[in-house]
């Protein structure tokens, strides 16, 4: 039981990976859109919430692909 433990936590490391590329996509999106620096971050923000969304829809959709659900 142990070791399936460490290998999730393992596995869930990879997923902080995603974190500075969906901060610097979100920024660099709204950046090319708006010229104020409270409507980039508006923006980055909502882009941010938008791609945390769809990799969690992705990724809802893979595990119960492999659920076989």
């Amino acid at each position: 039981m142990l070791p399936d433990l460490l290998l999730l936590a393992a596995r869930w490391a990879e997923v902080w990976y995603a974190l500075p590329l969906v901060v610097i996509v979100s920024l660099v999106y709204s950046g090319t859109r708006h010229e104020e620096p409270g409507e980039i971050l508006s923006g980055a923000v909502r882009t941010a919430i938008w791609v945390c969304g769809f990799m969690g829809i992705i990724f809802a959709v893979l595990w119960a692909m492999s659920l076989g659900i």
